[in-house]
């Protein structure tokens, strides 16, 4: 592993020396081959289908098909169209002895992943990491080893057809071993990026002597104000709740207003169309017995407050204020997206400056959390820390700096 890490870094050294035109000609192709190996990555990812319980929430994530296949090309065509972010002066300035001092953003050099079982994150991460000149050393989760081992040969016949090396991505074995190693590779890799369950994340940090962005656990909420459109918050709560429940976007808790209890039955409405289980605390279990399924209404205990569930269920919280609902979620939340559904400037002001999440919406899903809604082309993760990223990750944020400095002489006193 050690001799392995060590040619890497020395490949990822020439990245950074390809062209916008190289690089985009390399993730052109691989999109192109994407769609055109289809047929072999969707039989890989069948066979890892065929060993998972397809009631386990993960098996979403580990699910592909031709639509998402042809939605990763799309994305991976994006990526190729955005300019680089390599050589962008973020700052310059000459200094009063003449000395002129630049800020200049430049790749990481190697960034690890490890990861669950989400195939697509090894299409989005290399078409990421080559846009901004770093190489990827990739450790997937077992659940997705043989859809993982397609999608990568696939990756290095795109590099290899523009002459490329294939050590700017190279998998991992799926065992626990390899995470041992790359959570070591002090010196070899620059940063690692876990995406992926709490446990997993927990894991990670707990082990790494190599940077780490935590990216990934999300106990997301919206808060339906007394002043929200009813219709509107109903559109909102469904579809961050049911549009894809096991994403990290996906709203696990939703907190109501007490004045607009009477209201929840109808906000509610397409949750039971879609067979949400509700739990509820005593103000809204109220409010929604009789008007709800009585085989998905249950009463809330204090484990389901702050629980990712990744399922059809979803806690409801009645709260008296604004106030009261910021200091929920900040309780509750894990910093990563947080929505008011409200018609009042104050409340949403309020909302947005008090609440401590990477991404806070007004009046839009917590489904829009998304490197490619956000303009980015891809993500390499949703960022919930404070240093360096938060939020979506996607070219810019794969990125350091470093300082040029230009003199004629000068030396300091």
């Amino acid at each position: 592993m050690t001799a392995l890490l060590q040619k890497i870094r020395a490949a990822s050294r020439t990245l950074s020396l390809l062209t916008d035109a190289d690089v985009s000609a390399v993730l052109l192709s691989l999109a192109d081959e994407a769609v055109r190996q289809s047929g072999f990555i969707l039989a890989e990812n069948a066979q890892d289908l065929a060993r998972m319980d397809s009631s386990n929430p993960l098996y979403d994530r580990l699910l592909l098909s031709p639509d998402r296949i042809a939605g990763i090309a799309a994305d991976i065509r994006s990526v190729a169209a955005l300019p680089s972010p390599l050589g962008k002066i973020l700052l310059q300035a000459t200094r009063p002895n003449g000395m002129k001092i630049i800020k200049q953003r430049v790749p990481f050099g190697v960034v690890g992943v490890i990861y669950e079982a989400r195939p697509n994150v090894t299409f989005d991460v290399f078409s990421l990491c080559l846009k901004s000149g770093n190489a990827c050393v990739l450790k997937g989760g077992s659940d997705a080893q043989r859809s993982n081992e397609a999608i990568i040969s696939v990756i290095h016949a795109a590099l290899r057809k523009h002459g490329v090396s294939e050590l700017a991505a190279q998998l991992l074995p799926a065992s626990r071993e390899a995470a041992g190693e790359l959570l070591n590779a002090t010196g070899l890799v620059d940063v690692v990026i876990p995406r992926g369950s709490a446990s997993l994340i927990r894991f990670v940090r707990s082990n790494a002597r190599i940077p780490v962005i935590e990216t990934g656990t999300g106990v997301c909420h919206v808060y339906v104000d007394e002043s929200a459109d009813t219709g509107m918050a109903q559109r909102i709560v469904a579809n961050a709740k049911t549009r894809r429940v096991s994403v990290c976007n996906a709203a696990e808790c939703l907190l109501i207003s007490k004045e607009r209890l009477r209201d929840l039955p109808a906000i509610c409405e397409p949750l039971a169309a879609a067979g949400v289980t509700l739990f509820a605390d005593e103000l809204s279990l109220g409010a929604l017995q009789g008007a709800y399924p009585d085989v998905w209404l249950r009463r809330a205990a204090p484990e389901h407050y702050g629980c990712e569930f990744l399922d059809y269920k979803m806690a409801v919280k009645t709260v008296s204020s604004v106030g009261e609902a910021v200091d929920f979620i900040n309780l509750h939340g894990t910093q990563h997206s947080e929505c008011i559904v409200s018609a009042s400037e104050k409340n949403i002001a309020f909302f947005q400056q008090m609440v401590d999440a990477a991404c806070v919406y007004a009046n839009a899903s917590t489904a829009f959390t998304d490197g490619a809604q956000f303009g980015l082309g891809a993500e390499i993760g949703i960022s919930t820390q404070k240093l360096h990223a938060r939020g979506p990750m996607g070219l810019d944020e794969l990125c350091s700096y470093k300082w040029i400095v230009e003199g004629s002489g000068q030396v300091r006193e």
